[in-house]
């Protein structure tokens, strides 16, 4: 590998590379690459390490990993125009499996060709202190290190590297993590965009709470924010509000609802039981009364300690969220909820706000989110989604064909038909 050579202008991996640019595309690519080239000593012919990593945005092992792959692994410390417009070509407008190809071989940071826990630990430090710039500051029960390992015990290394001590993660393995933290996965995808491009993975919504409440009764961390909004649009990652917090508003249902009221927009609801498990939902549509499941395909389950992960709907059916008030039938329970069905919910919090169950299910395809199903609700807070005022008005039409036509609904709900599936 350290024997390869830069692409030249007439190397086929650089004539193939171009075509998957717009000469626009590729004039602004020179010019970044010019201006990035004569900051070194070159005489503009290469951009070094310390000058890439710098204007990237990351440095350390994961800087040193991306210049490696970018320049073809030569070691030669120098990135030519035609190493960049190559690597972009793969890492940016490649098919799914190549972007993810070289995404699996970046978290090879240690260069030793498999990909171990101790590889992932390095990436999310990386993510959290130099990208994020998140330095787990604040002041929590919970250290930085341990938000690292709650990101790592999503990951499962089923191969053994060449020595047998240590499980490295298969590439299969790679993409379940992905499709856990999609947050990982898009942060790790946009690298080498410019830093003033709005990158996808780096935003981090605005936690807005009042000045009275004091910042560590909060469940909602930083990185637990970037956490959920990995699964969720540009959009809903401006601000959120505290709409009702256990501690500050008591564990009530009446005035949890009260305090949403006159929230329209999604909500984060998040419970901390009495296990210390952390875990919730996102509710797409306002907490209303309903006697069946309602909601959209937006809506999704995810666990945030001991271990972070994002469940989004499977297609298996259209239980999605439920809310149920002053029923008084056995077969419509009050309380909130998500996923699976009646009395067996992937979360369902009761109206006294004192118990409630969560359940493995294949709404979400989602596992129990606590360490048993029996949940007593210790902290519950929610966080109303303040949503961009450009977002597609058409949002309004998605989502299944029963939600999209809610007078077929009501229908189907006359003659017992709607919702039939688990």
């Amino acid at each position: 590998m350290g024997n390869a050579q830069s692409p030249s202008n007439n190397d086929p991996r650089y004539v193939s590379a171009t075509r998957a640019f717009t000469q626009k595309e590729l004039e602004d690519l020179r010019s970044r690459f010019n201006n990035l080239a004569n900051q070194s000593q070159s005489n503009g012919k290469y951009i070094p390490p310390s000058v890439f990593q710098s204007y990237f945005g990351f440095h350390g092992p994961l800087g040193e990993r991306m210049f490696d792959l970018v320049t073809q692994e030569r070691k030669d410390q120098k990135l030519t125009f035609e190493d960049l417009v190559v690597a972009k070509a793969t890492y940016e407008k490649g098919t799914k499996d190549e972007i993810e190809e070289f995404i699996f071989r970046l978290l090879d940071v240690s260069g030793d060709n498999f990909v171990g826990r101790s590889d992932l630990e390095t990436v999310m430090i990386a993510i959290f202190n130099d990208i994020l710039r998140i330095k787990g500051s604040d002041d929590r029960s919970s250290s930085h290190e341990d938000i690292v390992n709650i990101f790592l015990n999503a990951a499962n290394f089923s191969k053994q590297d060449g020595g047998g001590t240590e499980g490295t993660m298969s590439f299969e393995d790679f993409r379940s993590w992905c499709t856990h933290l999609p947050s990982v996965r898009k942060l790790l995808g946009s690298l080498l965009l410019p830093p003033d491009s709005g990158r996808p993975g780096y935003q981090i919504p605005k936690l807005l709470t009042s000045k009275a409440i004091d910042s560590n009764i909060i469940l909602l961390r930083k990185e637990y924010t970037w956490h959920i909004g990995g699964a969720l649009s540009h959009q809903d990652l401006e601000d959120w509000n505290l709409l009702y917090h256990s501690s500050v508003n008591g564990l009530s249902f009446n005035t949890f609802l009260g305090n949403i009221s006159n929230h329209a927009g999604p909500t984060v609801l998040i419970i901390k039981d009495k296990e210390g498990y952390i875990y919730g939902g996102y509710a797409s549509q306002p907490w209303e009364r309903h006697a069946d499941f309602y909601g959209d395909l937006k809506c999704f389950l995810f666990q945030l300690n001991p271990v972070a992960s994002i469940f989004r709907p499977t297609g298996a059916n259209n239980n999605l969220q439920w809310c149920a008030i002053n029923f008084s039938s056995e077969d419509i329970p009050n309380g909130i909820g998500f996923g699976g069905r009646v009395n067996h919910l992937g979360l369902f919090i009761s109206a006294n706000f004192d118990q409630g169950h969560t359940f493995s299910c294949t709404t979400f395809g989602s596992p129990c989110l606590s360490k048993t199903n029996r949940i007593l609700p210790e902290v519950i807070e929610c966080w109303g989604v303040t949503q961009d005022a450009t977002q597609d008005k058409n949002d309004a039409v998605k989502g299944t064909i029963l939600e999209r036509f809610k007078e077929d609904r009501n229908m189907l709900k006359m003659v017992g038909l709607a919702n039939s599936s688990e």
